[in-house]
């Protein structure tokens, strides 16, 4: 089992969250697998329901630097990563870091920006680092972006390639908070709003150790293996146009074994797996015109798929497809 003083660390971080976001105990979770995984959010919802305290609420808690990028038509890629400028005193060029630059970034409304500009968080997303003329440079550690988009405009947008889609480990959504939970909010907003209040509770160097730990959990080959018969499903079911690719295989391990850190066990059972797969593979699979058309989502093959897949019961099980 994890050490009593990790699993203590982490219920602070969440009861810190939980001060300025009320009632989305489930999604603040996701957010930290994500960090723990060193992965990033693709947080889809409507405005207004707390996507932003989240992630501001994340990066103070853990003593992080917090950039926020507001995605707009007219920005540009050096907008994002940075631009060398000519110092004529020195005869040099200086590099300018671009907000991408930080330990917690919020990409807000991402798909409002062009598809170029967009582009510019791949090599971020995958490789934690930018390249600007020619000159690779890291990022800093830890690293971890929460992306916004609006499902419901689309005036005006420029949805996300797979490509882009496929670098973010979770894809995930708020949901309006119910009435007791609303006035809530509006009692802890009524004088001063809690996140100018907010404290960390954890240290960047604690972060970085957990998430060295988290990528350690076991799992054991039987996992694994339903891991793969899940994947490769989404690859041969009738409804699905384009499945999961081996990528998708990856983030739900490595998610899998940050959600399992997360709830203080050092191994990966197979509930980790079925709960974490409709956030890790749904964003990375695309189903059939027609099945849009007849309003299924990926969300039910997904669910279609873990019905029929058989569950590794023991360590020494292993499931072949």
């Amino acid at each position: 089992m994890i050490v009593t003083v990790e699993r203590a660390a982490l219920n602070r971080v969440m009861e810190n969250i939980e001060r300025v976001v009320v009632g989305k105990r489930e999604e603040i979770e996701l957010s930290l697998t994500a960090l723990l995984a060193k992965g990033h959010v693709l947080l889809e919802d409507v405005p207004g329901v707390g996507k932003t305290m989240m992630v501001r609420a994340i990066a103070r808690s853990i003593g992080a630097e917090f950039k926020r990028i507001q995605f707009t038509p007219d920005l540009l890629p050096s907008d994002v990563t940075g631009v060398s400028i000519y110092n004529q005193k020195t005869m040099e060029f200086e590099f300018r870091s671009g907000p991408i630059m930080s330990h917690v970034v919020l990409a807000d409304e991402i798909n409002r920006t062009s598809p170029k500009t967009q582009s510019a968080l791949l090599e971020a997303l995958e490789e934690s680092s930018v390249t600007v003329d020619g000159k690779t440079r890291k990022l800093h550690e830890p690293f971890f972006v929460m992306a916004t988009q609006n499902p419901i405009e689309h005036g005006g947008t420029y949805p996300l390639p797979e490509a882009q889609l496929d670098r973010f480990l979770l894809k995930m959504k708020m949901g309006y908070p119910t009435g007791s939970e609303e006035l809530e909010v509006l009692n802890r907003v009524e004088q001063r709003h809690p996140i100018e209040e907010l404290e960390h509770v954890l240290s960047l160097e604690e972060i970085l150790s957990m998430q060295h730990a988290a990528g350690r959990v076991f799992v054991d080959q039987s996992i694994k293996q339903y891991i793969v018969n899940i994947v490769r499903e989404t690859r041969e079911h009738a409804e699905v146009y384009l499945g999961v690719s081996p990528r998708g295989s990856i983030a739900l391990m490595k998610a899998s074994q940050a959600y399992a850190y997360l709830q203080g066990r050092d191994f990966v059972v197979p509930d980790d797996v079925k709960y974490l797969a409709p956030y890790a593979l749904v964003h990375r699979m695309m189903l059939r015109s027609d099945m849009q058309v007849m309003d299924r989502q990926g969300a039910d093959v997904i669910k279609d798929i873990l019905s029929r897949l058989r569950v590794p019961t023991s360590a020494s099980e292993t499931v072949i497809k």
